[in-house]
C-alpha cells in the first residue's frame, strides 16, 4: 500500500496522484473536523471542507478509472431544527457555525456533481456511482483532538483535574469508529454491484436504544479508569 502525504487544497498535486494511481474506489474523509476551531480558522475550514471536496470530485471527474466514490461529511450538515426525531436524508442542509455550514456546503457540492456529472440515470455514459455519508458522535482509538469528549476526559484524569462538560444531559447517538467504517465499506461494495440504486445520501448511526447522555458517557469513562487502576 502506497502512502502519500499531501493536502487536498493543492489541486495540481492532488490530481497528479489520481492520474498516477488511477483509483477505482475513492473514500473522501479529509476535513477540518472541529467546531470550535472553525470559529478561530473559518477560512481554513471552508477551504478544506468545501473546496477540498470540490477538488476530490473534480479529480474524480478527470480520472476515467474511478467507478465508486463515497464522500464522508457529517450529521452536522443538517439545518438545526432542535427537534426530537433523527434527521432524515431528505432534510434541508444548514449550519449555524463555520464547521456545520462547511459540511452542509460540501453536501450541496457533492449533490451538484452527482446531478451534473454522475447522475444515476446516465450511468452508462459516465460509469461512476457517487454517494455521500453522514455520521456523527464517532468515538474510538486514535482520536486525540481537542473538544472530543473521551480524549478530554482522559487528559483530565491523567492530569488529576476535573472533567468539564458543557451539557451533561444532551443525548447523542454514540457509535464506535469501526461501525461507520464498516458501513462505508459495505456501501461501496453495494455501489460497485448495483451502482444506480445506491448513489445518493446516507445517514450512518446507531439504533435509538444505543443513544446516551454525555454525562453517562463521562461517568462510564471514570468508572473504567478507576477499575483499570
Amino acid at each position: 500500500m502506497a502512502s502519500i502525504i499531501g493536502g487536498i487544497r493543492d489541486f495540481p498535486a492532488f490530481t497528479a496522484v489520481f492520474k498516477a494511481h488511477e483509483p477505482e474506489i475513492v473514500f473522501h474523509l479529509a476535513a477540518q473536523s472541529l467546531v470550535r476551531r472553525s470559529y478561530v480558522e473559518p477560512l481554513e475550514t471552508y477551504a478544506t471542507n468545501v473546496m477540498g471536496t470540490v477538488h476530490v470530485l473534480e479529480a474524480m471527474r478527470q480520472t476515467p478509472s474511478v467507478r465508486v466514490a463515497v464522500i464522508i461529511t457529517s450529521d452536522k450538515c443538517y439545518e438545526n431544527r432542535e427537534w426530537i426525531y433523527a434527521y432524515r436524508e431528505s432534510d434541508p442542509m444548514g449550519g449555524r457555525d463555520p464547521y456545520s455550514a462547511s459540511k452542509g456546503a460540501a453536501e450541496l457540492v457533492t449533490a451538484s456533481y452527482r446531478n451534473s456529472f454522475f447522475h444515476p440515470n446516465r450511468f452508462e455514459k459516465h460509469g461512476v456511482s457517487q454517494a455521500s455519508t453522514r455520521a456523527g458522535n464517532v468515538i474510538g482509538g486514535g482520536d486525540w483532538a481537542e473538544d472530543r469528549l473521551i480524549p478530554d476526559c482522559i487528559r483530565a484524569l491523567i492530569d488529576g483535574q476535573s472533567i468539564s462538560v458543557r451539557n451533561p444531559h444532551a443525548v447523542r447517538p454514540w457509535q464506535y469508529v469501526l461501525e461507520p467504517l464498516f458501513g462505508y465499506l459495505r456501501l461501496a461494495k453495494r455501489m460497485w454491484e448495483d451502482p444506480c440504486s445506491f448513489a445518493g445520501a446516507w445517514n450512518f448511526g446507531p439504533y435509538t436504544n444505543g443513544n446516551a447522555t454525555v454525562g453517562s458517557v463521562v461517568n462510564r469513562v471514570i468508572r473504567e479508569w478507576g477499575s483499570g487502576e
